[in-house]
């Protein structure tokens, strides 16, 4: 899926979270993206402030990669997350 297709999903997402006036929710399905944009504001931030990098480098997935994971069991522990995530989100969701 490129750009195009990961737009018009997280857009639909965006909308859906409005209409149902459950914007909060958004965030605990993305979380492993808010994550990721987290670690980059924090590592930017810390090194212009401090002059120190909190990760080794950023986005969240390359410190991973650095301290010797594989690519692979980077990506199988974030789907887990996110689906720990986005189940969390699905509970907290009330249909009337």
């Amino acid at each position: 899926m490129g750009d195009t297709g990961s737009l018009a999903l997280g857009g639909a997402l965006g909308v859906v979270s409005v209409l149902i006036k459950r914007e909060f929710w958004l965030v605990l399905v993305g979380g492993v993206f808010v994550a990721e944009a987290l670690s980059v504001m924090l590592q930017v931030s810390s090194f212009r402030l401090l002059k120190r990098r909190v990760f080794r480098m950023s986005p969240l997935h390359h410190h991973f990669e650095l301290t010797g994971w594989t690519e692979s069991k980077i990506i199988s522990r974030f789907w887990i997350v996110a689906l720990i995530f986005a189940l969390f989100a699905l509970t907290t969701l009330k249909l009337r």
